[in-house]
C-alpha cells in the first residue's frame, strides 16, 4: 500500500533509468533514506528537473511505500547548494558526505537528528566555512552509526581529561601519557590533532561559527581521523579516495582567501 505524504528530503544520489526517467535517494526527515522513481526528469522542460538534482533540498510530495520503490509526484521549497554545483572541490568533500550518511544507516531507518547534521553540513560548505573542516567535523561525530564510540572526554584508563594525550585503537579511545606504556602501538598522534578531534566530537553544527586551522594541522588531524576510520570502520568510498587524490594536486587546494602568513590556528591548545 502507498500513502501519499509531504516530505524533507535532501538529494543522496541520483541515477539515470531507461530513456528519460531517474532512480534518485532521498534521505528524507521522516521515513529515512529511500529510493524514489521519477519519470521523465531527463527531458529539458519537466517541472521536476531541478527538484532532484544532486545537492538539493526540497519538500516532496510523494508516494512513500514500505517496500519497492516509492514515487515522486511533485515538490515545492526547492533549495539548491548552489556552490558545490560548479566547485569540484566543493562538490567532492559533499559528496564525501553524502556517502558516509549512505553507508552509515539501513534504508527506511528514520533518524532526523542524522538529517540535520547532513542539511547542516551542506549549508556551512556552501557559506563557505572550511569544506575540510566540515568533512572532519562529521566523520568524528558519525562514528557512533557505525558503532564505533571512541572515548575522547578523557583518558579511557583512568578518566583523566587533562592532557597531553594519545589515541589509542585498542583502548578505543585517549590514554594519558601516564597510560601510554599499555599501547606500544598507539597512533603518535599530535598534541594538535588531539586537541581538535576532542573539539570537533562536541561542537555544534548550529553554532560552528569560525574555526580556522594551518595546513599542517589539518595534514595531522587527517591522519589521525582516516587511522581511526581504517582501524575501527573499514569503509571504503570512493568519494574518499577522490578527497585523497586531491591532496596530491598540490596549489590547486590551496585557498586564495588565505593570506600566505596564516594566523596562528584557533581554538588550538597551549599544551
Amino acid at each position: 500500500m502507498a500513502q501519499v505524504e509531504e516530505v524533507e528530503g535532501i538529494v543522496l544520489s541520483v541515477r539515470n533509468h531507461r530513456e528519460n526517467d531517474q532512480l534518485v535517494k532521498l534521505f528524507t526527515n521522516r521515513f529515512g533514506k529511500r529510493m524514489f522513481f521519477v519519470k521523465g526528469t531527463r527531458k529539458q522542460k519537466n517541472k521536476l528537473r531541478t527538484a532532484v538534482l544532486p545537492f538539493t533540498k526540497a519538500t516532496y510530495i510523494a508516494d512513500i511505500r514500505d517496500t519497492g520503490l516509492c514515487f515522486i509526484r511533485d515538490a515545492k521549497e526547492v533549495d539548491q547548494y548552489k556552490s558545490m554545483q560548479t566547485d569540484i572541490f566543493l562538490n567532492a568533500y559533499a559528496t564525501y558526505i553524502l556517502n558516509l550518511a549512505d553507508a552509515s544507516l539501513d534504508d527506511g531507518i528514520v533518524d532526523s537528528t542524522l538529517f540535520h547534521k547532513i542539511d547542516r553540513c551542506l549549508t556551512e560548505i556552501d557559506e563557505e566555512t572550511d569544506p575540510e573542516i566540515v568533512v572532519n567535523i562529521f566523520e568524528i561525530q558519525i562514528l557512533p552509526y557505525f558503532g564505533v564510540s571512541p572515548e575522547l572526554r578523557g583518558c579511557r584508563v583512568c578518566g583523566n581529561t587533562e592532557g597531553p594525550f594519545d589515541y589509542s585503537g585498542s583502548y578505543g579511545g585517549l590514554l594519558c601519557q601516564n597510560h601510554w606504556h599499555l599501547d606500544r602501538h598507539r597512533y603518535h598522534a599530535s598534541r594538535r590533532a588531539i586537541h581538535f578531534v576532542r573539539l570537533f566530537s562536541v561542537v555544534s553544527l548550529d553554532q560552528l561559527g569560525t574555526i580556522t586551522v594551518k595546513e599542517e594541522t589539518k595534514r595531522e588531524i587527517r591522519t589521525l581521523i582516516d587511522l581511526i576510520y581504517e582501524e575501527s570502520v573499514g569503509i571504503k568510498l570512493k568519494s574518499k579516495k577522490f578527497i585523497d587524490q586531491m591532496y596530491t594536486w598540490g596549489n590547486l587546494l590551496i585557498d586564495k582567501r588565505v593570506p600566505p602568513n596564516e594566523a596562528p590556528d584557533k581554538n588550538e591548545s597551549n599544551d
